[in-house]
């Protein structure tokens, strides 16, 4: 009966994923993860699925063709109102089904989904951390890691030995000397870390609309890239004419009034590179959100310099998502594909509204760099 149950719940969860599965896109465009997540899960809500049967009614009534009634009257209850009607009640109304589901399992589903290659991080990580790996069993250690099936064998041995084990009754009790424990050894296991540098421009122009797609954006690129790398940091700059180092909540809920200078942004980022992650230890992703509206033509010059020099050698993939504002010109995705066009390391993508984020998605990590 327990294997009947596990085979129906597993079958009943592969069921469950691939709604999820079919629904993903509609998942990502409108943000119904977000503000779901917990710790290592996400809370899913899907259409409830109920097995089909027969219902009896508790009347004793005739069925569809028999009894009184004309041609066209309603078939329904009697003293029963149509949806939206009657006064208010107290019973229990449908509730959707709600599933959780790993990080990691939605990061396999949006690979899937779109294609997405697996990361190769570049070159050799000179990081590593420390890991523990059980290799065996011995006569000592804390009761925590006593390994139950081998004292449970010692001590069989030792009563069919000694010829106290009774088959008629089978007690088996384990002394001191039967009690087994696992045994461990600790290795450095090289790690491929990456941090993820989050940009974007909080200026005047850029409205709570602007800033959920950039919210959606960097839940699916976190999934993914901590699907692909074991040690995965993310560091959030905010900028208008002036650029700061801010957490997370900040970083999706200022909205200044100034002007805007990209350049600043990027300075910062330089710094952040230079000071915590060498670029020959750490797969580095910059990625700037804005709406494309920069001071002059010679700040987007600054950009270009540093770019060049600075962010594009050190990182994988530097990757630029525009969003559609009213009030921005959109020149700067403009200028980046004028100066940095064939340059692989160098993705840009327009995002003009919430249908466009699994595209700009995929165009950003579809490069497996």
């Amino acid at each position: 009966m327990a294997l009947k149950i596990d085979q129906d719940h597993a079958r009943f969860r592969h069921i469950v994923r691939g709604r999820i599965r079919q629904n993903l896109r509609k998942f990502i465009s409108k943000g119904e993860l977000i503000g779901r997540q917990g710790k290592d899960v996400v809370s899913i809500p899907v259409p409830q699925i109920d097995i089909p049967r027969f219902k009896f009614n508790s009347r004793d009534a005739g069925g569809l063709g028999q009894g009184e009634g004309d041609v066209g009257d309603s078939l329904g209850q009697d003293g029963q109102e149509g949806p939206g009607k009657g006064k208010a009640g107290q019973g229990e109304g449908q509730h959707a089904l709600e599933v959780d589901v790993s990080i990691d399992e939605l990061a396999d589903m949006l690979g899937e989904e779109l294609e997405l290659p697996a990361i190769q991080p570049k070159g050799e990580s000179h990081i590593s951390q420390k890991a523990s790996k059980y290799t065996g069993v011995r006569r000592v250690g804390p009761e925590s890691l006593r390994h139950f099936k081998r004292t449970y064998r010692e001590a069989l041995k030792r009563q069919i030995i000694s010829g106290t084990f009774a088959p008629d009754r089978p007690v088996i009790i384990p002394a001191p000397v039967d009690k087994r424990y696992r045994s461990w050894t600790v290795t450095n296991a090289p790690v491929a870390n990456a941090v993820i540098i989050y940009m974007m421009d909080v200026s005047g122009s850029m409205g709570d609309e602007q800033k959920e797609i950039v919210r959606i954006e960097s839940f699916w690129i976190d999934a993914w890239l901590r699907r692909q790398y074991k040690g995965l940091e993310t560091r959030f700059v905010i900028h208008d004419s002036v650029a700061r180092e801010v957490d997370r909540e900040t970083f999706f809920k200022t909205r200044e009034s100034g002007g805007t200078m990209i350049s600043s942004a990027y300075k910062v980022c330089k710094a952040i590179i230079e000071n915590d992650y060498p670029p020959d230890e750490w797969n580095i992703y910059p990625f700037h959100f804005s709406d494309g509206d920069n001071w002059s033509l010679d700040d987007t010059l600054a950009c270009v310099e540093i770019l060049k020099t600075s962010l594009i050698p050190a990182s994988n993939m530097f990757a630029y998502g525009q969003v559609e504002s009213p009030y921005g010109s959109g020149q700067f995705i403009k200028d980046l594909r004028e100066h940095f066009g064939r340059e692989e390391k160098v993705v840009t993508c327009d995002i003009p509204n919430k249908d466009a984020i699994v595209p700009s998605i995929k165009e950003f990590l579809g490069k497996g760099r």
